[in-house]
């Protein structure tokens, strides 16, 4: 696993050349959050990465729940139990199988990898817009699903932002086509409502974007710009 630090952001990488899924580990004075498990194989690396670090982990945030961002929840929450699983409260119903649409929500599929048998951790909290975990900030950022959230530093301005964005070959906003991995169309619920997550992302001028997939983003504000008119025109 590739690990990449800026500031108090930590990227781990499983499988970095060929098909990058990442996690992060957010350091705050005496603890650290991790946002998102990545796949059953990233758990020895996050572990691993925490024990280097030497700060006890005590908060997993999920950013939505497909597969390659809740794989290793369960067998990580078996060894820190006292840590608290935090998820949106939309994507509760996702993290176990539940695909069902609300009545009020666009009535297209939700794509990607849905776990099928659902995860057997269950989520400690439930958040919404405005919650805090440390001096992270919830941002609803729906789109990739119904329910994906984004966490944006309070103190750095840096946003961990989940499938809202991919970096990996081109910067682009989840639902464009782009025909290399990680496919953001394929696995995207709703363009339109991902096209506005993504004006909201710009208008926080954050300092630094960390994706699911790709490298992270330093002053990313015009690229990201650049993504949203490029989503707008096709």
């Amino acid at each position: 696993m590739k690990v990449t630090n800026i500031g108090n952001v930590y990227q781990l990488t499983l499988w970095p050349k060929l098909f990058p899924v990442n996690c992060y580990i957010f350091e705050e004075e005496n603890e650290l959050t991790l946002i998102d498990t990545g796949m059953p194989a990233s758990y020895k690396g996050i572990v691993k990465t925490i024990a280097e670090i030497g700060k006890p982990l005590t908060n997993i945030v999920l950013t939505h729940a497909h597969g390659d961002h809740v794989g290793s929840l369960d067998q990580l929450k078996e060894t820190f139990k006292d840590v608290v699983v935090s998820v949106s409260n939309r994507d509760s119903r996702l993290l176990k199988g539940d695909k069902s649409l609300n009545t009020d929500e666009p009535q297209l599929p939700i794509k990607g990898g849905v776990p099928k048998k659902g995860i057997k951790t269950n989520p400690d909290r439930l958040l919404k817009e405005g919650d805090t975990i440390g001096s992270l900030k919830v941002f609803e950022t729906p789109g990739h699903t119904p329910g994906s959230i984004s966490l944006f530093d309070t103190k750095s301005r840096a946003i961990i932002v989940g499938d809202a964005f991919q970096t990996r070959g081109k910067l682009a906003v989840c639902g464009q086509i782009v025909k290399s991995f990680p496919f953001p169309a394929f696995g995207t619920w709703s363009k339109e409502i991902s096209l506005r997550s993504a004006k909201k992302i710009f208008e926080l001028k954050p300092s630094l974007l960390a994706v699911g997939h790709g490298e992270m983003i330093k002053n990313p504000n015009e690229v990201i710009k650049k993504a949203i008119l490029e989503a707008k025109s096709v």
